[in-house]
């Protein structure tokens, strides 16, 4: 969990650099998108070597391996306003054409970006995108990672009580895959 806990540190500190993410709550509502739009990408990448046609619920240019992926990619002031004008606002809008679609319409309805500099955005993503989901070692951090958001959820002080958005667990229940 020391990892985990490095890497979710690591992260928070360089949103503490932020303008916009002035609180814990604010920089955990980042991360928690930040990781599903990454989480959510790598379990397409094995989707799409099991599923002959697998077709992403995501618009392509949305997806993270097109515009988060590349370390030297989108940055700055472009980052800032793809995500402002482009990204959140599509994922709110995604239409409900099966259950797929609504579970992420549902995840970013109430999302929000947070950061003010693209550079450091940059650079939270930079870190999320350095986990692959697709390997097992990677695979069980997301529970930690969670159990983690949680808990600094918790000692946030001004957050009251949590509770996980149904669409969140469901998507959580079939990325752990319990047996």
């Amino acid at each position: 969990m020391s990892n985990v806990s490095n890497l979710v540190k690591t992260i928070q500190d360089i949103m503490r650099k932020d303008a916009g993410t002035y609180g814990d709550a604010q920089r955990i509502e980042q991360m928690a998108w930040l990781f599903f739009l990454k989480i959510f990408d790598d379990r397409e990448t094995e989707l799409e070597l099991m599923r002959d046609r697998y077709l992403s619920p995501i618009p392509e240019p949305l997806r993270w391996r097109n515009w988060a992926a590349d370390e030297e990619g989108i940055t700055g002031d472009a980052l800032l306003d793809f995500v402002n004008n482009t990204l959140l606002p599509k994922l709110k809008a995604l239409g409900t054409a099966d259950r797929m679609h609504t579970l992420i319409r549902m995840t970013f309805e109430d999302a929000n970006n947070y950061m003010k500099n693209g550079t450091l955005m940059r650079q939270v993503i930079n870190k999320v995108n350095g986990i692959d989901f697709n390997t097992s070692t990677d695979r069980h951090l997301f529970g930690d990672i969670y159990e983690k958001i949680l808990k600094d959820l918790q000692s946030a002080g001004n957050a009251g009580e949590f509770y996980t958005p149904r669409a969140v667990t469901q998507f959580i229940v079939e990325q752990v895959n319990p047996r």
